[in-house]
């Protein structure tokens, strides 16, 4: 990679000696990673760091795949990265079917493993930077009044300013001011970026009510 990616590596699998020699491998190669010998303990000392996840999906009690659920539920992203001695084909296609980035048999190749790490914190990476985008986009879109949001609609729909007056039964000359203060407040500077901020917005409201 041109550049280094950064975060941090989780590490979850009850075999505590393969845990901490991959912790230690890790941070030779110069990454934070912090392992946790059950889903619990992880689920109580996660702070939100960035980062990619190594998880052994067949430990005891909890599971890896309903560790990957909770985490979804708890609106916790990290690439999850499948590291399993009982690599059978079940197994793997469950793991990526729930969303694993990849799937690792043990033994493993640490040059197999540095790579894929570093594959996650790259996802993990565009993940947080397309959240906070989408944070952004949101905090604008609340400081339009009800009347700037009736008027951001209609335009992201294709109407005319001399429409939108009808629509609302207010004056062209109205609808041009809401629409300036709409592209200002959003900060868009054309009309296909305000159209593909009403999109994010959508997409993120979907996500929610699913």
């Amino acid at each position: 990679m041109s550049k280094r990616v950064t975060g941090s590596v989780f590490i979850v699998d009850d075999d505590a000696d393969f845990g901490l020699s991959m912790q230690w491998f890790i941070e030779s190669c110069n990454y934070p990673a912090y392992y946790f010998s059950d889903t619990r303990t992880f689920l109580d000392s996660y702070k939100g760091e960035m980062g990619c996840m190594l998880l052994n999906p067949s430990m005891p009690n909890t599971d890896g795949l309903t560790l990957m659920e909770t985490m979804r539920t708890r609106n916790i992203h990290l690439p999850v990265i499948m590291i399993s001695g009982q690599s059978d084909i079940p197994q793997v296609v469950a793991a990526i079917k729930a969303g694993a980035l990849d799937y690792i048999p043990k033994p493993c190749d640490q040059n197999t493993v540095l790579s894929v790490v570093e594959s996650g914190l790259q996802l993990a990476s565009e993940q947080h930077q397309e959240q906070q985008r989408t944070a952004t986009t949101r905090n604008n879109y609340q400081l339009l009044s009800r009347r700037e949001k009736q008027v951001m609609e209609l335009v992201v729909n294709g109407y005319a300013n001399r429409e939108i007056a009808e629509s609302l039964g207010i004056s062209p000359k109205t609808v041009e001011v809401h629409r300036s203060r709409v592209m200002g407040k959003m900060q868009a500077n054309s009309l296909p970026a305000l159209v593909n901020f009403a999109m994010e917005l959508g997409k993120k409201n979907k996500a929610e009510l699913a």
